[in-house]
């Protein structure tokens, strides 16, 4: 396959990635109209409630990376499966305004989460059987970039719409961004290597469909260090999934921003998570693979303090600037963790460990956004803490909220420290090994 056709490739599962965040914001954003929220049947103040919409979404979507991956990658191959997937959000996403109630409201997550599930595992497949991995640093980053711009580019588009033609225009034109853009570029560009077969039709015994996936599953954790990845996964994506989820109601709630400022000013952390992927991703291919886990034990450590300052100092703005500081060294992060799984695992085993990891993380993660919800909701009470001058009442229960954050990243450090140690400990003992040999 020619470097062109490998990079539309790339290209195309870039676009796909960021169309998918934007599905996942969407509600994100709309939680902060009076008109959605009645049609959902939620009270204003149940931050519980609210988080638990993206909950729902996220333990879809772990269920699905773990459960459906194997399938994906084995039976369906990887362009039938993006394929399938943006059909199935186009159809969720139009059929929300037609549905009232907080129940269907979550079942129609969880369903868009089960969609969403094995698309990273599937988009770091492709890129395991394209690339080496001493050069796979910068297209992973290229596709882990799609949920910045995804998130980046949605806050205000989905605020735009909301500000001009009301809630459900959103789920309409989120829609047909699925079916008639993302599904004819994986059709057209998505394709793997020669003798690779994931894009050929594969006769399958359905009585055996179980055994694909459980030995997809056991072979994953015997991957080295599979754990640790795992806690490192479940931390990042608990970090992204809930500050983003709250970003909104806390600029417009906390901060005093308006409808439409909160919609850009709420995508420029965001920005940052991009810029951070691209000087990321060129950086990986470029020191040796053993030094990252120290990296970014100090990177963990930096998003804690920007995140404290962000909910302690009095100015928006400066608060403003410590979350995009906070975002962009959390984004350094991104395309370190498949990197990791792609130099650890084979090109047949990659989609179904990345999916194990990926889903599992995600069931982790899901619960951030419920938890900060719980926290705001708990914090709100706390007298001592309103009396901060410049900002609304409501920030008390958001100091709460964001400290969950805070801890991610300390308990980050921890485990990237382990990685260190475990992987540098490896080393040695392989040296020692091959020492022995040649003496």
């Amino acid at each position: 396959m020619s470097i062109q056709s490998r990079w539309l490739g790339v290209l195309t599962l870039f676009l796909v990635v960021a169309i998918s965040y934007v599905d996942r914001i969407n509600v994100s954003v709309l939680i902060t109209d009076h008109e959605f929220l009645k049609h959902a049947g939620i009270d204003r103040l149940d931050r519980a409630a609210q988080g638990f919409l993206a909950t729902c979404f996220m333990l879809g979507y772990g269920i699905s990376s773990i459960v459906l991956t194997p399938f994906c990658s084995s039976v369906l191959g990887i362009r039938r499966s993006l394929s399938c997937s943006l059909v199935i959000w186009g159809a969720v996403t139009v059929s929300i305004p037609f549905i009232e109630g907080y129940l269907a409201l979550v079942v129609s997550r969880v369903l868009l989460g089960v969609a969403e599930g094995p698309l990273f595992s599937l988009a770091y497949a492709y890129i395991k059987s394209n690339f080496n991995n001493l050069e796979s640093g910068t297209p992973n980053a290229f596709v882990g970039m799609g949920a910045g711009i995804g998130l980046a580019m949605g806050y205000p588009a989905i605020g735009y719409m909301l500000h001009a033609y009301g809630w459900d225009v959103s789920f309409y034109v989120l829609s047909v961004v699925n079916v008639f853009i993302g599904l004819p570029l994986v059709l057209m560009f998505v394709r793997m290597p020669r003798g690779g077969g994931a894009d050929k039709p594969m006769a399958v015994n359905w009585l055996s469909l179980y055994g694909v996936i459980r030995d997809g599953i056991i072979e994953s954790f015997k991957v080295r260090s599979v754990f640790i990845i795992l806690a490192l996964s479940s931390l990042s994506l608990s970090y992204i999934w809930g500050s983003s989820n709250w970003l909104p109601v806390y600029f417009k709630e906390v901060r005093g921003f308006s409808l439409l400022e909160m919609g850009w000013l709420a995508s420029l952390p965001l920005y940052a998570v991009v810029l951070a992927s691209i000087c990321s991703g060129v950086v990986i291919d470029r020191i040796n693979r053993k030094n990252l886990p120290v990296i970014f034990l100090c990177t963990s450590l930096i998003v804690a303090a920007f995140v404290f300052m962000a909910i302690t100092v009095v100015d928006r703005y400066w608060a403003l600037c410590a979350l995009v500081m906070a975002n962009f060294f959390w984004g350094l992060q991104g395309p370190a963790i498949p990197a990791i799984v792609q130099q650890f695992t084979t090109d047949q085993n990659m989609a179904s460990t990345f999916g194990v990891v990926n889903g599992a993380a995600s069931l982790v993660a899901a619960f951030m956004p419920a938890m900060m919800g719980a926290m705001i909701m708990l914090f709100a009470n706390f007298e001592p803490w309103v009396e901060t001058p410049g900002m609304s009442d409501a920030a008390a229960g958001f100091y709460g909220g964001f400290f969950l954050l805070i801890g991610s990243q300390v308990l980050a450090s921890v485990f990237w420290a382990s990685l260190w140690f475990r992987d540098g400990s490896l080393h040695k003992r392989n040296a020692f090994s091959a020492s022995k040999r040649l003496a």
